[in-house]
């Protein structure tokens, strides 16, 4: 289990280095993938070494694969209003979008 939570927090880090530093909408998009997938091995790891007859782990994890599909949509959504509007994906606009 150590293995499981080590990988998952090593992940989880490079996860919020990548939306600390990153600029481009899409490398801090695919770094929250990162870290959703990090707390779904969490997830399931419980799962299996703690709650060993339930599904609850499991059952958190497809609500989060859900969640981040959610959030793709409205990202890449978002994408896609940054680059008609301004020719670029750079997160520096975002602020000029308030109404």
């Amino acid at each position: 289990m150590l293995f499981y939570l080590s990988l998952a927090a090593v992940l989880f880090a490079v996860g919020l280095f990548g939306v600390l530093t990153r600029r481009n909408t899409i490398g801090i998009l695919m770094s929250l993938e990162l870290m959703f997938n990090a707390a779904n091995i969490n997830f399931v790891a419980f799962n299996k070494y703690v709650w060993a007859d339930g599904l609850i782990g499991q059952m958190f994890a497809v609500f989060i694969v859900v969640v981040a599909a959610a959030e793709a949509v409205v990202g890449l959504a978002i994408v896609l209003l940054l680059y008609r509007n301004w020719q670029g994906i750079d997160t520096d606009h975002v602020s000029v979008m308030k109404w």
